[in-house]
This record gives C-alpha cells, sequence and structure tokens, in this order.
C-alpha cells in the first residue's frame, strides 16, 4: 500500500551537492520516522539518516557533517541534502520508514560522484 517515489540522484563531481527527494503516499506520513537508506554492489543495504516525525534528525558517522535530512510534513516527503560528496557515496539510495511498513521500499535513485 505504501508507495515511496525517490528522485534527485545523477552525477556529481567530490566536492559538489546533490538533493536528493523522497516521495510518500499510501500513509499517514506526519506520523511516522523516515529514514535514507543506500547500497552499493557487494554491499548490504545502510542507514544514512533518520529523521523522527518532529524533525529530529539522525546521521551515520559516513555522513556526519555532509549530509542533512529533513521532512516536509505538508507536502509529504522527505529530502537529503548531500554535500561534499565522496566517491564513497555513490549508491542508490532509497527511503523507508517504521513499522508496519518496513517492507515497502521504493526503487531508489543512483547517485555516481566520479571526476
Amino acid at each position: 500500500q505504501p508507495q515511496f517515489v525517490e528522485s534527485g540522484g545523477g552525477s556529481a563531481q567530490p566536492g559538489g551537492s546533490l538533493k536528493l527527494a523522497c516521495a510518500a503516499s499510501g500513509i499517514r506520513f506526519d506520523i511516522y520516522n523516515m529514514g535514507w537508506y543506500r547500497q552499493t554492489p557487494g554491499k548490504e543495504r545502510e542507514v544514512v539518516a533518520g529523521v523522527s516525525r518532529g524533525n529530529i534528525p539522525n546521521y551515520a558517522d559516513f555522513v556526519q557533517g555532509r549530509f542533512t535530512i529533513f521532512r516536509h510534513n505538508t507536502d509529504n516527503t522527505v529530502t537529503l541534502q548531500m554535500n561534499n560528496l565522496k566517491p564513497v557515496d555513490a549508491a542508490v539510495y532509497y527511503c523507508h520508514t517504521s513499522e508496519p511498513y518496513r517492507g515497502f521500499w521504493g526503487q531508489g535513485t543512483q547517485v555516481t560522484v566520479s571526476s
């Protein structure tokens, strides 16, 4: 039932920026924690950042100080501002929420970081 549509990915150079967005539908968005995950070939999907219903963020150590997660309840979206991108940030990025919807994922958006 829930649907998540990620967008905003693309190609950036090291040190560059991208802003990802996730549009959520099919749920009462405002009452759920949201998060961003990423996955690269050969690795498990990992948490990048999370945000509470009250817009309290937390971040994985490897993006701390560079990425900003923010939710926009009026639009049912959650964004991820990605600054000072590094090659290791290249991945497919997904948004995600909590129970009972842990099994639902969008198509992801591809981020490439290279010179």
